[in-house]
């Protein structure tokens, strides 16, 4: 069987799950992790946890509605609060809650584009249009959009364990 470039970029998800798992692995490994997740560098800056959760909610959105005529993302309640353009709250995810979108929002995401083909690559899904992106580039986008915020998570640990006695 031939390695389609859909079956590339989720091996390319896969590995930027992996470290977002790690970093969330390593902020649960301190002693208070809810602090870790809450800590954010500046005034109206995104905190940890919105910015793992933002990665998870994103992906639903593409696993459902973008990618999925008439489809509904998981949970309704997360959507608003993590969505892009959406501003971080006080009120934070535990670790649990958060692994378990990611987790979750991922078998989604594997679900949808299992019933892709290469043929589909280049056509642009009604409900994202207004963007001009087609799904190859859907694809692109949610390997780096994962990256940039994980990585936006990551500085902002470092940024905690050098900032915070």
């Amino acid at each position: 069987m031939a390695v389609t470039e859909i079956d590339i970029m989720l091996a390319a998800c896969t590995e930027a799950r992996e470290r977002t798992l790690g970093l969330l692995e390593q902020i649960e490994a301190t002693e208070d992790p809810m602090a870790v997740l809450a800590w954010c560098p500046g005034e109206r800056r995104a905190h940890i946890a919105w910015q793992l959760m933002h990665i998870g909610v994103t992906e639903e959105l593409f696993a459902t509605e973008r990618l999925v005529p008439d489809a509904q993302p998981g949970w309704p309640d997360l959507v608003p609060r993590f969505r892009g353009g959406s501003s971080p709250d006080d009120s934070i995810p535990r670790p649990e809650a958060i692994r378990n979108l990611l987790c979750e929002s991922r078998e989604h995401l594997i679900q949808t584009l299992s019933e892709k083909s290469e043929a589909d690559l280049p056509v642009i899904p009604p409900a994202i249009a207004d963007r001009g992106w087609d799904l190859r580039r859907v694809l692109r986008v949610l390997v780096w959009h994962e990256a940039h915020h994980q990585g936006q998570a990551h500085i902002t640990f470092n940024l905690w364990k050098a900032l915070t006695p």
